[in-house]
């Protein structure tokens, strides 16, 4: 099917969970041994090579992961081939476990992120308050522009309005994974493994945690991942800069999900209720979900 020089496979299997645009199959040598294989068109080598360097630089990290085995172009486009995780979804089997457990796994995913971050950007990367500035004007004109409008937006507008001199103070910036959160983990004999870094980026480490609103149905987790990554309690001024990023993402929530049909639309909806009641419509920067007793 594909003619990848110097591998054979006798079994090749679609994959198909997931939102990347790639090419996805559980592939299988003729030794039995299993690999992710990705295969991307042929316009995107540059950033699939710099990916899977980065990805490598990543997994010498000692950060639990798909080890990034080998890339190049092929007849089909190019591709990457990955070490196979033999586990489960980490979301599907999170609260299978006891509290405690789940937020000792936070734990591990805070401190695994930690060691993400310690890959910093590029010297030329441009100015981070600058460019989120940008973010934050584009994903208010889709959602001005939106035909679904949610209940409490104006909360959410006035926060972003009110509080984009948080950016000032944030212009360290780093490699970030794009998408951290319990959708893009797997459990393998025990072990918390980051899969997809298909949306990396560098930036503010501190936005990473935007996607923490996915681990809603843990707060322990949640908590824990805040402990493992700051080795303690957050710093004071981390809720509010991280109440500024959920609400940037907030707010382009729903027209994201539009092309993706009803049931994700829904689901948006849903989630810009609770940021809401998390936050007490914007007016107390700590989560609900944070146990700062535990």
């Amino acid at each position: 099917m594909y003619d990848i020089s110097g591998y054979m496979f006798t079994k090749i299997e679609p994959i198909t969970k997931g939102w990347s645009k790639d090419k996805k199959y559980c592939v299988t040598n003729a030794n039995g041994v299993k690999y992710l294989l990705r295969i991307a068109p042929s316009s995107q080598y540059e950033s699939k090579k710099s990916l899977f360097e980065l990805q490598k630089q990543v997994s010498e990290l000692g950060v639990p992961m798909c080890i990034p085995i080998d890339f190049g172009n092929c007849n089909a486009g190019v591709y990457t081939l990955q070490s196979w995780i033999y586990g489960e979804d980490f979301k599907d089997v999170l609260l299978r476990f006891t509290e405690t457990e789940q937020y000792l796994f936070g734990i591990k995913a805070g401190e695994a992120l930690r060691l993400i971050h310690s890959i910093t950007a590029p010297q030329d990367e441009k100015n981070w308050a600058t460019k989120y500035n940008q973010k934050i004007d584009k994903q208010i004109a889709m959602y001005k522009d939106c035909d679904i409008q949610f209940l409490g937006d104006n909360h959410i507008l006035t926060y972003l309005t009110e509080n984009r001199h948080l950016l000032e103070t944030r212009q360290s910036q780093c490699f970030q994974h794009g998408d951290y959160h319990i959708g893009n983990m797997m459990l393998s004999e025990g072990e918390l493994i980051i899969i997809d870094f298909d949306r990396n980026s560098y930036g503010d480490p501190w936005e990473e945690f935007n996607r923490i609103v996915f681990c809603k149905r843990s707060p322990h987790f949640s908590t824990g991942m805040l402990r493992g990554y700051f080795g303690g309690e957050p710093p004071k001024n981390f809720f509010e800069t991280l109440m500024l990023y959920i609400a940037t993402n907030t707010i382009s929530s729903i027209p994201w999900a539009i092309p993706f049909g009803e049931a994700d639309v829904e689901f948006m909806r849903q989630l810009t209720q609770n940021v809401l009641i998390w936050f007490d419509n914007m007016n107390n920067p700590v989560p609900t979900w944070y146990l700062k007793d535990f």
